[in-house]
C-alpha cells in the first residue's frame, strides 16, 4: 500500500490492531505516508508482532505471533469499504472475512488480487473470488495436488477461473499462466541486504502496472524490478524506489539468467 501510495496511487488499509502502543505507530506510519485507514480496534489486546531474522545472503526468517483475537470476523467487514476502489489485495489469513471482502470488491467492479503463502483451510471460498493468484513458490502443488510447476498453475487457473495464476520463484523471478500462454520474467541481480518485503513491493508493482493497463511483461518486469530495489536496503521498506529508478533496472539491469526450466 505504501510503495503504492509513493507512486501517486491513492490507497486504504482495512485490518485490526490491539489497543497498544504498537498499534498507535502503525496508526503514526499509515497516516504518515498519506494511507486511509478502516482499522479495526481488538480491546485489551496486544498487536501481532513480527521478530525477523536477516542472515550475511540478505535471506529471511520471520517469527510471528498474533493474538486470536486480531482475526477480522465477516460481521465485522462493512461493505461500503468496498465500493469505490479498482483493486483489492487480499492474503488468505482471515479467510472468510478475505472472501467476503473479494466477493464485494468483485461485484463492485474491482480487480482482485490475492498473495498467499499458506492453505488456509476453506482458502477455496477465496480463490474462487480472486481475479490474479499470485503466490509462493510450492503453493501451487499444494493447493492443486499437481507436483510440476507449469500444470499446477495451469490448473489453479482453470480450477477458479482466475485471469492469472502466477508463482513468486526469488531468483528466478516469476512464472505467470493467463489462461493461453506463460510469461516468465527473469529477476533483477542486485547487492541484496535483506529480502523482508520483496513479495509484498512485488504485489505492490503489480498492481500499479494493472491499473495502468500495461502488457503482462511489461508488469512483470516492472513488479520484479521494485522487488529488487527494495531488496538492496534493511526492512520491509527499506528501498521504495522510484518510478523512475525502477523503469531503468527494466530497461538496462543484469538479470539471472533465464534457463527455462518451469
Amino acid at each position: 500500500m505504501i510503495a503504492c501510495q509513493c507512486w501517486g496511487m491513492r490507497t486504504r488499509y482495512i485490518g485490526k490492531l490491539g489497543d497498544d502502543p504498537a498499534a498507535e505507530i502503525h496508526r503514526s506510519a499509515f497516516a504518515g505516508a498519506g494511507v486511509q485507514t478502516q482499522i479495526i480496534t481488538a480491546p485489551k489486546c496486544s498487536s501481532a508482532q513480527s521478530h525477523i531474522l536477516v542472515d550475511r545472503h540478505g535471506e529471511r526468517s520471520v517469527l510471528w505471533h498474533r493474538d486470536p483475537r486480531l482475526a477480522i470476523q465477516p460481521q465485522e467487514l462493512n461493505r461500503e469499504w468496498f465500493g469505490n476502489t479498482r483493486a483489492l489485495l487480499v492474503d488468505g489469513c482471515d479467510t472468510e472475512a478475505a472472501a467476503l471482502a473479494a466477493k464485494w470488491a468483485r461485484e463492485a467492479g474491482a480487480a482482485v488480487i490475492a498473495d498467499l503463502d499458506e492453505v488456509y483451510p476453506h482458502v477455496e471460498s477465496l480463490l474462487e473470488n480472486v481475479d490474479y493468484l499470485i503466490v509462493s513458490r510450492d503453493l501451487p502443488a499444494r493447493i492443486s495436488g499437481e507436483g510440476e510447476l507449469r500444470k499446477s498453475l495451469q490448473r489453479l487457473q482453470s480450477r477458479f477461473g482466475s485471469r492469472l495464476a502466477a508463482a513468486t520463484l526469488g531468483t528466478d523471478g516469476v512464472l505467470a499462466w493467463d489462461g493461453k500462454q506463460f510469461c516468465h520474467a527473469p529477476a533483477f541481480r542486485v547487492p541484496a541486504i535483506d529480502t523482508t518485503g520483496a513479495g509484498d513491493i512485488f504485489h505492490a508493482g503489480f498492481i500499479y502496472g494493472l491499473l495502468e493497463t500495461w502488457s503482462l511483461e511489461r508488469t512483470l518486469d516492472f513488479a520484479c524490478a521494485a522487488a529488487a530495489l527494495n531488496c538492496t536496503a534493511a526492512g520491509a521498506r527499506g528501498n521504495i524506489a522510484s518510478l523512475e529508478k525502477i523503469q531503468e533496472l527494466v530497461a538496462g539491469g543484469d538479470r539471472y539468467p533465464d534457463l527455462s526450466k518451469f
